[in-house]
């Protein structure tokens, strides 16, 4: 390899290690060995430095013990008469340089409050977020799961235009790819070119600003490994599966634009260790043999218009890009755009008007017409609030009824795929957007239909033959079409509520989240869903026969073991299988005893509280404290990642409104607190499951966090109110 790259990589790695030691101490002298060090919202601690060492840094005081493990892994800058360095060195230059810039950040919440938002977006004065919290890497963490995401990629400097920055960061969303962003090239960051090139930024476009500096990319690896820790199974320390399962299945690689420095070699030795490639726009050395990374670990003088696909080609990427007719870029990394007031062009139905979105299955289908019966959106002035029906109609020789909620259902993401269009709800409660971007780009009505022509025939394809698209968009035209998508919707509604556990001989699986969390499967039931929300036992069904080899497959239930816990042999002998041998048995209805695992992808998480007899649940959009003594992300560190926890339970916030919801403990009588906003949320769903067990006023008697978020406050305010939990058989 080169011994220029050696060099600077160390000499970086020293200059790094130099300036961690100054912040500690720093850090000692004004606020103490005793202050808190974390990163907020996280339940992993330093996640690179507790992922790859064990180490939990929890005060100021726990860092020395980490930067002494960094000295003793920093190797002395190669001898003049040196001519060949080794790899090895150099990449436990890189770990080192790592720790390094984990405490410089970590110690930057303690010694610059306010040097990040914290938010999940740029704040009008502050760019730049700092490191996700945990809440927004699980939520993340899913499109890595099901492939939308398939990978990142880390920039570092700047590129040599605005321009330039602004089409390498769309070709980077148009492959599916987020882009970490931290570090400066001659003081001007690729992230400030994006805003001056009037690019949203924020973890919903997929285009993160996490620092000014290069060393802000540690929350590029601490994600990275965060995602082994939480959805792989990896215990801290092993760092050995730790950095296997980043180079096997966190597909990233580094884009370095402008000068390269001694820190930046540093922090690309610490990016290889991980399996992650530098791609370099300057001439610099190259480490062309393959080894750690899965090709080249660094490729230099690559031209900009060409470095996207270069660095895809190194990482050993496969992206697969669906075409799709629309005068806008298409990508699932558009999915999370904002479109706010004064940037559309027109506001489709929403709370101001009427609309719905309507899939029928009928033999009357013209395959690929497509009519807007209505204005046209050159027919109307700007920020025009119009009523709004998309009705789609499909056809197939192997189509059901079943899949019509399914194939509806789609809508959501494929408009939401396409740059400048924004789709919000369901059913006749859709509310959209189209940007004025996009209207000058030429995007109209009838675009909407091509986007639904030609996902509905590349992705269901196999059931589907014909698909004609009506759009309406008077309103006279759009309450007749919602008067009869409101009977199918309540039909709908009446098929899935007549089914029981019991009326059913088969479950379905989930396994789409094993690839974060092998060992996990998800057991779909009529009256439990899946744990993430997003599939109900029809859809699971439904999803089944439109794809037999996909990750929803039938579990017939066998024998009954214990009707009362909801335990079958065949549902056990799935698992067992599909889990790999680690969940030999679990029970359906129960949280106490070997409940169902759970990948990291639930809405909520229900856990024991024992002085008040009963169970808390939160959210994980809640980031304040709770009775348990932990927050939701300390909480999901116990839960996620495929192990039964007794006592915890990640789940979709509907089941609690199931009559099978833990009733082998006891049911939804046994729920004593929760925040007050999901309380809110679920008020309606909370007081027909009271009402059913005979507690009209259970809502109501359940704390949140006004009433405490100790668990003795919380037990003084169930003793006032009267809560059926102190009641109730104890639950150990």
């Amino acid at each position: 390899m080169s011994k220029i790259i050696a060099t600077s990589a160390i000499a970086g790695a020293h200059q790094i290690l130099a300036e961690a030691e100054e912040a500690l101490q720093k850090a000692m002298d004004t606020a103490g060995p005793e202050q808190a060090v974390e990163l907020p919202n996280t339940g992993y601690y330093l996640p690179v430095i507790y992922g790859l060492t064990g180490i939990r840094v929890e005060k100021v005081k726990d860092i020395e013990q980490v930067l002494e493990h960094a000295r003793e892994l920093l190797p002395e800058p190669p001898a003049e008469r040196l001519w060949t360095p080794y790899l090895g060195t150099t990449l436990d230059a890189g770990i080192a340089t790592l720790f390094s810039e984990e405490i410089i950040e970590s110690l930057k919440y303690v010694l610059e409050p306010g040097a990040y938002t914290e938010t999940d977006a740029p704040t009008d004065d502050n760019l730049w977020l700092g490191a996700a919290d945990d809440v927004i890497m699980r939520e993340r963490g899913v499109e890595f799961v099901d492939g939308t995401a398939p990978g990142f990629a880390a920039i570092t400097g700047a590129a040599p235009d605005v321009e330039t920055a602004v089409q390498i960061a769309n070709e980077l969303k148009q492959k599916m790819l987020y882009v970490f962003i931290a570090g400066k090239d001659q003081g001007v960051s690729f992230a400030e070119q994006l805003v001056e090139g009037g690019v949203e930024l924020g973890w919903n476009t997929r285009l993160v600003p996490f620092s000014p500096s290069i060393y802000g990319h540690i929350f590029s690896l601490g994600f990275a490994t965060r995602a082994a820790l939480a959805f792989g199974g990896v215990e801290a320390g092993d760092y050995r599966n730790i950095l296997k399962y980043n180079k096997d299945r966190i597909f990233a690689f580094v884009l370095a634009f402008g000068e390269v420095t001694d820190k930046k070699y540093a922090t690309a030795a610490g990016a290889i260790s991980y399996g992650f490639p530098t791609i370099a726009t300057s001439d610099i050395p190259e480490i062309l043999p393959t080894g750690v990374c899965t090709y080249e670990h660094v490729v230099s003088n690559v031209p900009c218009d060409e470095i996207v696909a270069r660095a895809i080609e190194v990482r050993g990427l496969k992206v697969v890009v669906t075409e799709v007719p629309v005068p806008v870029a298409y990508s699932p990394a558009f999915e999370g755009e904002r479109i706010r007031k004064g940037e559309y062009w027109v506001e489709l139905a929403g709370p101001k008007s009427v609309g719905c979105e309507f899939t029928e299955i009928t033999d009357d289908v013209d395959d690929g017409k497509i009519e807007v019966i209505g204005p046209e959106i050159d027919d109307l002035e700007e920020e025009a609030t119009v009523p709004f029906a998309i009705h789609v109609k499909v056809s197939g020789r192997k189509m059901q009824k079943d899949f019509e909620p399914i194939l509806e259902r789609q809508g959501h993401s494929f408009f939401n795929e396409a740059e400048g269009v924004l789709h919000m709800g369901q059913r006749d409660t859709i509310w959209m957007r189209i940007s004025k971007r996009a209207h000058d780009a030429g995007f109209n009505f009838e675009h909407l239909g091509k986007i639904i022509h030609a996902r509905y025939h590349a992705d269901f394809g196999t059931v589907v033959d014909k698909v004609q698209v009506n759009i309406y968009t008077r309103e006279e035209d759009v309450e007749k079409i919602l008067e009869v998508a409101r009977k199918a919707y309540q039909e709908r509604d009446d098929r899935l509520g007549s089914l029981t556990d019991e009326s059913v001989d088969t479950f379905y699986s989930c396994i789409l989240c094993q690839s974060f969390a092998p060992t996990h499967v998800c057991v779909i039931t009529p009256e439990r869903p899946g744990l993430c929300g997003s599939y109900n036992w029809l859809d699971g069904k439904a999803a089944y026969e439109m794809n037999p080899t996909g990750g929803n497959q039938p579990v017939p239930k066998g024998e009954t073991i214990d009707d009362a816990r909801g335990q079958w042999s065949g549902v056990n002998d799935y698992v067992k299988e599909n889990s790999q041998g680690t969940v030999e048995a679990f029970n359906t209805y129960s949280m106490m005893e070997d409940p169902m695992t759970s990948c990291g992808c639930f809405e909520v998480i229900s856990c024991v509280l024992p002085m008040c007899n009963g169970i808390m649940t939160v959210n994980r959009e809640y980031k304040g404290e709770t009775p348990s003594g932990m927050k939701f992300s300390t909480l999901a560190g116990s839960v996620g990642g495929g192990v039964q926890s007794p006592g915890f339970l990640g789940h979709s916030r509907f089941y609690m409104g199931s009559p099978k919801f833990i009733s082998a403990d006891g049911g939804i009588k046994r729920l004593v607190w929760m925040p007050k906003e999901l309380k809110e949320e679920m008020r309606e769903i909370l007081i027909k499951a009271g009402e059913r067990v005979g507690v009209p006023d259970l809502v109501d008697k359940i704390a949140t966090e006004e009433d405490g978020i100790e668990e003795d406050q919380v037990l003084e305010y169930l003793t006032k109110v009267g809560h059926p939990a102190l009641e109730m058989d104890p639950l150990f």
